[in-house]
Parts: structure tokens; C-alpha cells; sequence
């Protein structure tokens, strides 16, 4: 058989690199599709609700009150309590993997690491209200289904996340950075916490970002543990009581909602305001890894 002439391969070619430059490109395009939805739909409540209800304390929608504060207090008290417990564990998760298990070891943990990133939420939820909620109450919450109970689930959830990419950036931390702290007498330890880690660090932010991101678009687990009350997280035992999530809100009202009506158009108001912080953190964790790339390029 006679190779395919030079006339060939340049049309291959071609068609290969259009075939991914659409691919591309439709991604995008969907993005832009979807907000463009929710804009559409979103943008009405903004105008019919006024902004003293808007801003207010209560989320009653039978009554006409439309307050996205506890709503939007509530997401960010869960979430960054998940975050701030998960954040530890992972980097830890992620040093022990990369700098100090044995290869065998290494083996074993990454592929079991990367599969409870498959676990579904609505299974880690009903684990939450059989396991972890009964325990939230005998440390002395007035029940188990807590924001607390919620951002535990939401840590455990966002681990494998920030644990893989964790990874990834401090394997890309070159050998001869280990090399020159121990030839400069520091013990291992010292040479992972004052050498790798910090060069990793870039790498380690875009992973705490992109946990951030995986849990605050948390839907059915947080829906399944945080108790559901609409109430403004504001006293100090506010994590050992029950919250609502924006998207739990979502999920829990929109099929009941009467398509077209106010109460429609503000579910789709706070989607697109969680879609807002959504694409803001995966903006900064993008960001992130270009201006890392184009250091190195640099260098």
C-alpha cells in the first residue's frame, strides 16, 4: 500500500485542527447560552422585586417577600466553613501522596483519592442524616441538621478536588528545589514546608479555588443536611443551627414554582447570581495558573 501523499495529510490535518477549534468554541458557546438564560429569565425580579424587599431578612415567597440575604449568608457561611476544614486535610492528603508515601503506597492512594470524586451527593447527603447528623446533635446542636453538618459533607466533597491538583503542583516543583534544601542541611520536613510547598503555592491556590467552586454549586447533599431554614446566620452559634443554601433553594422550590410568575424569575435571579460567583472563582483560579505559566515561560 502506497503512503498518503503530502495532499492528504494536509487535508487531515486540516479537518482535525477545525474539528477541535469547534469543539472549542461550542464550549464556550454553551457557556454563553446558558447565561444568556439566566439572564433572560433572571433579570425580571431584579425589576419587579424592589430592592428593600430584595435586601430584607425573610424569604417567604407565599407572602411576597423576596430577601436573598439569608440565602446568600448562608451558602457562604457553609462553604467557607467546608473550605476552611478541607483546605488542611487535602494539603496534608497531598504532601503525604506526592512527598512522603512510598511509591507503592502512591499507587494505591491517588486512583482511591480520585474515586471518591464519583461518590453521588445524593449518597454522601443520606450518609449525612443517618450518620454525621446524629452525631452534631450529641455534641449539643439543638439538631442535626446543621450548616455545620453541611459543610462537613461539602469538605469531604471538595477534598479529592483540591487533594489531585494539590498534587499535580507539587509534583511540578523541580527535583533540584528538594535537592538544594537538603544539601543545605534541612531535614525532609523542612525542605517540603519551607521549599516545595511555597513553590507550590500558586498551584495550591488554584486547587483551594476550584474546591471553592465545587462547593458552593452543592446542591442535594446540602439540600438533605442543612435543616432548610431561611434565617440570617448572624449569632455566634449560627453553625450549630439549621440554613438554606441558594441552591438548595432552587432545587427544592422550582418545581413547584408557576412558570412565568415572580417567584419564577427570582429562582432564576439567584441562579444567575450563583452562577456570577461561580465564574469569578474559576476566573481567579484561571488566572492563577496563566500568570504561573507565563512566570515560568519567563524564566
Amino acid at each position: 500500500m502506497n503512503p498518503p501523499d503530502k495532499t492528504q495529510r494536509n487535508w487531515s490535518t486540516f479537518f482535525i485542527e477545525a474539528l477541535i477549534r469547534l469543539l472549542g468554541f461550542s464550549s464556550i458557546g454553551f457557556v454563553l447560552l446558558i447565561f444568556l438564560f439566566l439572564l433572560q429569565e433572571g433579570i425580571p425580579a431584579f425589576f419587579q422585586v424592589p430592592l428593600g424587599n430584595l435586601l430584607s431578612e425573610l424569604w417567604y415567597p407565599t407572602f411576597d417577600l423576596y430577601g436573598i440575604l439569608p440565602l446568600l449568608l448562608g451558602s457562604l457561611l457553609i462553604t467557607l466553613t467546608a473550605i476552611l476544614i478541607a483546605v488542611p486535610l487535602s494539603v496534608g492528603t497531598a504532601v503525604l501522596v506526592r512527598e512522603a508515601a512510598p511509591p507503592w503506597v502512591r499507587e494505591v492512594l491517588k486512583p482511591m483519592i480520585e474515586a471518591l470524586a464519583g461518590i453521588p451527593s445524593v449518597v454522601l447527603g443520606f450518609l449525612g442524616m443517618t450518620l454525621v447528623a446524629p452525631i452534631v446533635q450529641k455534641l449539643g446542636a439543638p439538631t442535626g441538621l446543621t450548616a455545620f453538618t453541611g459543610a462537613l459533607i461539602l469538605a469531604y466533597m471538595s477534598m479529592p478536588t483540591i487533594i489531585s491538583v494539590a498534587e499535580d503542583a507539587l509534583d511540578t516543583v523541580p527535583k533540584s528545589y528538594r535537592d538544594a534544601g537538603l544539601s543545605m542541611g534541612a531535614t525532609k520536613w523542612q525542605t517540603i514546608w519551607r521549599v516545595v510547598v511555597p513553590a507550590a503555592r500558586s498551584g495550591i491556590v488554584t486547587a483551594v479555588m476550584l474546591g471553592l467552586g465545587r462547593a458552593i454549586g452543592e446542591t442535594m447533599a446540602v439540600m438533605m443536611v442543612t435543616g432548610n431554614a431561611a434565617r440570617m446566620p448572624l449569632s455566634l452559634d449560627s453553625l450549630f443551627r439549621p440554613a438554606r443554601t441558594m441552591t438548595a433553594t432552587i432545587a427544592a422550590e422550582m418545581g413547584e414554582v408557576a412558570h412565568g410568575s415572580i417567584h419564577y424569575h427570582m429562582l432564576f435571579g439567584i441562579g444567575l447570581i450563583l452562577f456570577t460567583l461561580t465564574f469569578i472563582i474559576n476566573l481567579i483560579a484561571a488566572s492563577t495558573i496563566f500568570k504561573k505559566r507565563k512566570k515560568g515561560g519567563l524564566r
